[in-house]
């Protein structure tokens, strides 16, 4: 069996978008409840002027 089928992926630089994120992601996951999800990796990178959070979704969706 493959561990999962589908990956998505939510990134945010902007301070208020970073504030949102897992909103958006929550919406996303409730959206199609067919979807079971088998991880989820968060990512933080910087440098001297920005900030990013990538929240990466891996999931297993029935394909027909």
């Amino acid at each position: 069996m493959v561990p999962f089928n589908g990956v998505k992926i939510f990134s945010a630089t902007m301070f208020a978008d970073r504030g949102q994120i897992g909103e958006k992601v929550t919406d996303w996951i409730a959206s199609s409840p067919q979807r079971k999800l088998t991880d989820i990796v968060v990512t933080q990178s910087s440098d001297a002027a920005f900030h990013c959070i990538t929240i990466s979704v891996f999931y297993q969706e029935t394909i027909r």
